[in-house]
């Protein structure tokens, strides 16, 4: 039975991350041209453009994807639960599928960090995924390089974020507790 519960926790966090990154390109205005992003646009559009006749979007937000991810978080505890106990908790549901979304958020937000840190020591010239992952990160590494400048050529602007996305995790997991 772990091993069923595994492999549908991991289908649907995959598929959240992916609607997650949707709305982030969307936020941060990245390349919809990019190969990366027309991946991510054409593996959610099945399920956002329907919701987008529902929920439009406002001041650049894509609300849909965003209901999206709350109902991908809340069908991911609902199945979990019914797999466990056979039991239903809408409110407990719906609450912990809104933490699901948030910790996906704070996962993903890590991950790309890490690839992009990765790739900034392997790719050579212009790499499709690193430009869009710049776009991502960007927002949030320009305020930290203002108060904490390259060393030498070392940025430390990520490990900083990184740990900073750890430390609010943790405080976040902390406090629900």
């Amino acid at each position: 039975m772990n091993a069923i519960q595994f492999l549908v926790g991991i289908v649907f966090d995959l598929f959240l991350m992916v609607v997650l990154l949707r709305f982030w390109l969307q936020l941060v205005r990245a390349d919809f041209y990019n190969p990366f992003s027309q991946a991510i646009v054409k593996a959610t559009s099945f399920a956002v453009n329907p919701l987008r006749k529902i929920i439009p979007g406002v001041g650049g937000l894509d609300f849909a994807s965003l209901v999206l991810a709350f109902i991908v978080g809340f069908a991911k505890i609902s199945v979990l639960m019914l797999m466990l106990g056979g039991y239903f908790d809408f409110v407990g549901a719906a609450m912990n599928g809104a933490l699901t979304v948030l910790k996906e958020a704070f996962s993903l937000v890590f991950w790309i960090l890490i690839i992009r840190a990765i790739l900034s020591w392997v790719a050579q010239g212009y790499n499709p995924i690193a430009a869009v992952f710049e776009q991502l990160t960007e927002p949030m590494l320009k305020p930290i390089r203002r108060v904490i400048p390259s060393l030498g050529g070392l940025d430390l602007s990520i490990l900083v974020l990184i740990i900073g996305i750890q430390f609010f995790q943790i405080l976040l997991m902390d406090m629900l507790r």
